[in-house]
């Protein structure tokens, strides 16, 4: 069972998180602002510019993770951070630290990845 302290632990390590991935955003925003226009030469536009989608494709995986911290936070509200969605065990604290937005208790995700494999593999 997660203590006090071990929630307070995770709160601020997504809380971390968030931010991170927040000042990302801006710093990957003002790289694209114009930068395409710099360059006249067409193989260095093109060559800048899919630096520019692989940093806008980063950004929205960050988009996803945002999404899944914001659920944790509200998982530790509401008392239910730290359990299993899919057993209702307890997941452990080093699955958490490892990844702390998990849902799933290593059995579980366990099981899950064997599933996917074999549906996969067909």
């Amino acid at each position: 069972m997660l203590t006090t302290e071990d929630l307070k632990f995770f709160r601020n390590q997504l809380e971390k998180m968030l931010q991170e991935i927040e000042e990302k955003g801006k710093q990957t925003l003002e790289d694209i602002s114009g930068t395409s226009a710099m360059y006249p030469d067409p193989a260095d536009r093109a060559s800048v510019e899919s630096e520019q989608f692989f940093a806008l494709r980063l950004r929205d995986r960050d988009r996803k993770l945002t999404k899944k911290i914001k659920e944790a936070l509200a998982r530790i509200d509401n008392g239910t951070y730290g359990i299993c969605e899919e057993c209702g065990g307890e997941i452990g604290f080093e699955r958490l630290k490892a990844r702390p937005v998990t849902t799933l208790c290593i059995e579980c995700k366990s099981k899950q990845e064997e599933k996917e494999k074999l549906i996969r593999g067909k």
